[in-house]
């Protein structure tokens, strides 16, 4: 089953009402972000949504093309300004450094966005998922099969981070991450049941609403027999986890 891909403004505008709420900095990958823009002082942040992960100590220009999102900046975060990753409204190296996080895999053109963001900044720093590992999780693999051809969809992480000649390196996501992205629940699944922690997250607007039901109660009974526990049993003592999060950086 394939899923139509939807532009990314028009998208969030319809699925980003509790984003504020629920897709907050992580400290520990913020760190890592951050070493990674390492003396920029200007920094554009492409797909910028709500404004997480914008280092406080730098001049930050973000760039996010649905209202709905623009709105829910808090006062004090960074200028805003309305455009798309494909066509960034900049001069050539105009910043020192370009970031993105869990953006770009909504871009129209994901390639041509970070070939944007390569050409307007000195240095380009991505946060994303291996879209080719996605199926390695527990949430797609045993809820939501559905979903793997969209996470498939499109340039694999490691043809984005070649389009622009940018090194991989792993970002293992702990175990009470802050930040409420589709992997973030991997040892809390209980998580997964409340519809708040849903509504932040894109993939079940790209599965649809009967398959989301239908997962929710599977993963529910499954809690309630202990299924998810016998499967998912090695986890239980993790404190971090390597799902496939990866940093690119140039």
């Amino acid at each position: 089953m394939m899923f139509e891909v939807q532009a990314a403004g028009a998208l969030y505008d319809e699925i980003g009402r509790s984003y504020s709420g629920q897709r907050r900095t992580d400290p520990r990958i913020a760190e890592r972000i951050w070493e990674a823009l390492g003396d920029a002082q200007t920094v554009l942040n492409v797909g910028a949504g709500t404004g997480s992960y914008e280092p406080p100590d730098r001049d930050v220009l973000a760039v996010e093309p649905s209202a709905t999102m623009r709105a829910q900046r808090p006062i004090g975060a960074a200028r805003c300004v309305a455009a798309r990753a494909e066509a960034l409204p900049f001069a050539d190296n105009a910043f020192d450094a370009a970031m993105a996080v869990l953006s770009d895999h909504h871009w129209e053109d994901p390639i041509a966005g970070l070939r944007e963001m390569r050409r307007v900044a000195k240095r380009v720093v991505v946060f994303q998922w291996d879209n080719t590992r996605i199926g390695e999780f527990w949430l797609a693999r045993d809820y939501l099969p559905e979903f793997l051809a969209t996470a498939e969809h499109g340039p694999t992480l490691a043809q984005r981070a070649a389009a622009i000649d940018a090194d991989m390196q792993p970002v293992p996501i702990p175990w009470d991450c802050q930040d409420g992205f589709f992997h973030s629940y991997w040892r809390r699944p209980e998580a997964y049941l409340e519809p708040t922690v849903r509504q932040a997250v894109s993939v079940w607007a790209a599965v649809g609403s009967q398959i989301e039901e239908r997962a929710v109660r599977a993963l529910r009974h499954d809690l309630a027999s202990g299924v998810w526990r016998q499967r998912n049993h090695d986890l239980l003592t993790l404190d971090t986890a390597e799902l496939g999060a990866r940093l690119l950086t140039t």
